[in-house]
C-alpha cells in the first residue's frame, strides 16, 4: 500500500521512531545532569505524548494554558506546572477544582496575580505553590535578575497561603542563534539570572528549592549547567523538531518527527506549483534562517513563497519537473503552531499508518 492511499492531503506526519529517539535523547541528557525534565507540552498537546515522557523519566509536564492542565489532568497526569499566570474568579475557581486533580504549580511575575492566588489559597484553606518568572534576555515576562526580583519575591512571600517554590525563566531568544557558541552563551545567562537571584535572596533567609530553566536550544547543552544549581529543566519543540531548529543547526534531519504531506494540485505558470497545504495547515509563522513557509524535502531550491487559507504558492526552478497529484513532504518552520491547527496527527513508521495521534489539548487557549 502506498503513503498517499494511507492518508489524505494535507495530513500531519509523526515519524514515531524518530519521536522516540528524541523523548529518550533529552532525558538521557537531563539525567546525566543531575536536572529534572518537566517538559512543556503545548508543543503535541497530547496524553499520550505527556505519559511517554513520564515513562523516559519526566518529574512532571508543563503546559501554557489553564485548559491545558485541565486535559492531562483528566488524562491521568497528576503534577503540572502552569507557566503563565492565572488571574480572574471563573478560572481561579477551575484552578480550585483543578487542584483537587493534580499537584499544581503556578507562576507570575506580578504582586497582584499572587494576591489573587493566595486569596484562592484562602478559600481552600491550602498554600499555592508559586514559582516567580525572571527574564533572562526574552523580554517577555519576569522582572530583572537580582535586586528587582528578589525584592518581588519577598513581598510575594509575605502572603498568606503563598509557599515560593522557586524561580523559572524562559530564554526563547536563543532562536535567534544558529551557532552554538552563541547558544551556549543565552544558557549560561539563563541559569546566572536565576542563581543571582537565588543568592539574594538567601542572604535575606528566603530558601529556593527549585530553579527552572527552559527552551528547546539551550536544552542541548544541559551538560554545562551540571552541578550550577538549576534543578529543572522545560524543553518543548524538541520532540518534533521543526525547520527553525534545523536550519538553526540545533538538530539534524534525522530528528525531524514532524512533516507535512501536501499534494502538488496546480501548475498555473512556468516557475509555480499549488499545493493544497496554506496558513490552515503549515501556520504563518517564518523561519529566521531560510525564507518561505515550510522546507520541502528534496526540493530545497523550492521556495513556499506564499499562503493563502487552503493553498501554498511555491516557486521551483522548473513547474513541469512535478506531476499534478504527487505528494511532497514539508519540513514546517514551527512545530508547536502546527500541531494547534489539526485535530490529530499521523503516527507512521517506516512511512506506513501505524496510529493516530489526537491533540487532546487543541485549542485549549483559556
Amino acid at each position: 500500500m502506498s503513503s498517499n492511499e494511507q492518508w489524505e492531503t494535507p495530513s500531519v506526519l509523526i515519524d514515531l521512531d524518530i519521536l522516540d529517539r528524541n523523548l529518550k535523547e533529552t532525558a538521557n541528557l537531563a539525567a546525566l545532569a543531575g536536572v529534572k525534565l518537566r517538559p512543556h507540552t503545548k508543543t503535541h498537546k497530547s496524553v499520550w505524548i505527556a505519559h511517554e515522557q513520564l515513562r523516559y523519566g519526566a518529574a512532571g509536564i508543563t503546559v501554557a494554558k489553564l485548559g491545558e492542565a485541565e486535559v492531562m489532568a483528566e488524562g491521568g497526569i497528576d503534577d503540572i506546572l502552569i507557566a503563565f499566570p492565572v488571574i480572574g474568579q471563573s478560572k481561579l475557581e477551575r484552578l480550585g477544582q483543578l487542584m483537587e486533580k493534580a499537584k499544581v504549580t503556578l507562576s507570575t511575575d506580578d504582586e497582584e496575580v499572587a494576591r489573587q492566588l493566595s486569596s484562592l489559597g484562602r478559600s481552600l484553606n491550602r498554600d499555592i505553590s508559586l514559582y516567580v518568572d525572571v527574564n533572562s534576555g526574552l523580554n517577555r515576562c519576569g522582572r530583572e535578575p537580582g535586586e528587582e526580583t528578589a525584592e518581588l519575591v519577598k513581598r510575594i512571600a509575605q502572603l498568606p497561603y503563598i509557599r515560593i517554590a522557586g524561580l523559572m525563566t524562559h530564554a526563547g531568544h536563543a532562536y535567534g542563534h544558529n551557532d552554538a557558541g552563541g547558544i551556549r552563551e543565552v544558557a549560561k545567562q539563563e541559569e546566572e539570572s536565576l542563581i543571582l537571584t537565588k543568592q539574594r535572596l538567601e542572604k535575606d533567609g528566603i530558601r529556593i528549592e527549585e530553579i527552572s530553566v527552559g527552551s528547546t536550544p539551550t536544552s542541548k547543552y544541559v551538560a554545562d549547567i551540571a552541578g550550577s544549581g538549576v534543578t529543572e529543566i522545560r524543553p518543548g519543540a524538541y520532540v518534533f523538531g521543526d525547520g527553525g531548529q534545523w536550519k538553526m543547526g540545533l538538530i539534524g534531519r534525522d530528528q525531524l518527527a514532524m512533516t507535512i504531506a501536501a499534494t502538488v494540485v496546480g501548475r498555473p505558470r512556468q516557475g509555480t506549483i499549488i499545493i493544497d497545504a496554506g496558513s490552515k495547515t503549515l501556520s504563518s509563522d517564518v523561519n529566521r534562517f531560510r525564507p518561505g513557509y515550510g522546507i520541502l524535502l528534496g526540493h530545497e531550491d523550492a521556495v513556499i513563497e506564499r499562503l493563502s487559507e487552503e493553498h501554498g504558492i511555491v516557486s521551483v526552478p522548473d513547474s513541469e519537473a512535478f506531476k499534478i497529484g504527487q505528494e511532497v513532504r514539508i519540513v514546517p518552520n514551527h512545530c508547536c503552531v502546527v500541531t494547534n491547527l489539526h485535530d490529530r496527527l499521523v503516527g507512521v513508521r517506516n512511512g506506513r499508518f501505524e496510529k493516530w495521534l489526537t491533540v487532546d489539548a487543541r485549542g485549549k487557549v483559556q
